[in-house]
């Protein structure tokens, strides 16, 4: 056994002690650059890295987006939204569930993290579906799934990360992954109707469970005036091409601020902004620092040309678009299962791009495709972030988060199939709809 076998297999063992993720991606980069030829100037690569990414103009949007984050899961915005969602669709077959699924996504987008969706809106909806009727399984699966649906939508976090990493224009990426994003939601809405009108054939009723009222319409909008703007913001400006994401990243931060703090009354400059602050930095710094690590270690992938070897081995298995594009789903679905999705992106995408070049894959169809596999991975069992989370939120065994999502895993995965292998769904927003297989 080598010195490097050994080195490589402390480093895995301290993977799975839990050490700190950014710790293994640095021992492992290192490691690495150092026994490509025993030169410690190699290792020179990852501060290389790290200056570069502290240079690279759009990651601002990053530690902004996440302080706006932190700043409105402390706030009440969530039921705001909740009742806004539920005034509008209420009173359709299934309507509270669908309510629920798009206020899910819209928290997900507006805060870039499933699991700040499942802890924020989990011990509203759960109650209030169960005592519609609909069977705590149902709504558990809902609730899960519902979380990591948003990350298709501006402003995504993993969208925007993954856009530094594969050096692709991020408005680009967005306006690619909108109709996709509306593909998932959509496979989830009819599911949700149909089983609300066969759950309202079998107790006897026909009646909604809310009527749609004007008033009622008005006063949710009104209680959600403040906070819904941020999503006209990010529609107008990056869809419409007048603001950078940077921008739209502090008029949003700002937006929060003041709203929350001055209008609402539920955020306090002195008491609460330090508290957000320290967690929105954290996350921020653990974020860029696994960053620079992984793209230290990408360039020693790289170094080593591993993307073509992989190449060969997959053309030695098939030279066929379509075999290797469900190879790459079948992979992606086991990387988003047992890696964060930041970490999957700065890990993968160096090494999935050249080879996804070689099939003649289009960059937005690829990062539609790899965001669709990694919010899937959420849910996917054992692993998925999202099973743990809401395991842990509503005190219930993994197992039985696993029953309650396994349906709505089967549907996105068909959507999943669709956005593969109807490149058009990604491209038609970005005018590259002559791409085909």
């Amino acid at each position: 056994m080598t010195l490097f076998q050994i080195v490589l297999a402390v480093i895995a063992l301290f993977a799975l002690i839990e050490v700190p993720l950014f710790t293994i991606f640095a021992a492992l980069a290192m490691a690495c650059l150092y026994f490509v030829d025993h030169d410690f100037d190699n290792m020179q690569t990852v501060l290389i890295e790290l200056n570069r990414l502290a240079s690279t103009p759009i990651l601002v949007a990053l530690p902004l987006f996440t302080l706006a984050s932190t700043v409105l899961k402390e706030t009440k915005a969530p039921h705001r939204i909740m009742d806004f969602m539920e005034s509008l669709v209420g009173w359709m077959p299934g309507g509270l569930a669908i309510a629920g699924l798009l206020a899910c996504a819209m928290l997900t987008t507006l805060t870039g993290a499933s699991g700040v969706t499942i802890i924020a809106l989990g011990g509203i909806l759960l109650p209030m579906l169960t005592a519609k009727g609909y069977s705590e399984r149902f709504a558990l699966g809902l609730l899960v799934t519902g979380g990591s649906i948003g990350l298709l939508f501006p402003p995504s976090l993993p969208m925007i990360l993954y856009g530094v990493v594969a050096k692709t224009d991020i408005r680009e990426l967005f306006n690619g992954a909108f109709l996709p994003g509306v593909v998932m939601i959509s496979v989830i809405f009819v599911y949700s109707f149909i089983y609300d009108l066969r759950r309202r054939h079998k107790a006897g009723h026909k009646l909604a469970d809310r009527p749609f009222v004007w008033s009622d319409v008005l006063r949710a909008t009104r209680e959600a005036a403040w906070e819904l703007p941020v999503i006209g913001i990010v529609l107008v400006g990056i869809y419409g091409g007048f603001v950078t994401v940077n921008e739209v990243a502090a008029v949003i931060l700002i937006w929060i601020l003041f709203v929350e703090t001055f209008i609402k009354k539920e955020f306090n400059l002195v008491r609460d902004l330090p508290r957000t602050c320290i967690e929105a930095g954290i996350l921020t710094g653990t974020i860029i620092t696994i960053l620079g690590f992984a793209t230290g270690f990408s360039g020693y992938l790289i170094d080593e040309d591993v993307p073509t070897k992989i190449i060969e081995s997959l053309k030695s298995i098939s030279d066929n678009k379509l075999v290797f594009l469900l190879m790459a789903n079948v992979f992606l679905l086991g990387v988003g299962c047992v890696m964060d999705i930041f970490t999957a992106i700065v890990v993968v995408v160096p090494v999935l791009i050249p080879i996804a070049t070689q099939f003649g894959i289009h960059p937005v169809h690829l990062c539609v495709m790899f965001l669709v596999n990694l919010e899937i991975g959420l849910i996917h069992p054992p692993l998925g972030i999202n099973l743990l989370i809401a395991s842990s939120r509503f005190r219930k065994p993994i197992d039985e988060m696993v029953k309650a999502s396994f349906p709505f895993l089967l549907l996105l995965l068909l959507a999943l199939a669709l956005i593969t292998y109807i490149p058009w769904l990604s491209l038609v927003g970005v005018g590259a709809t002559e791409a085909a297989f």
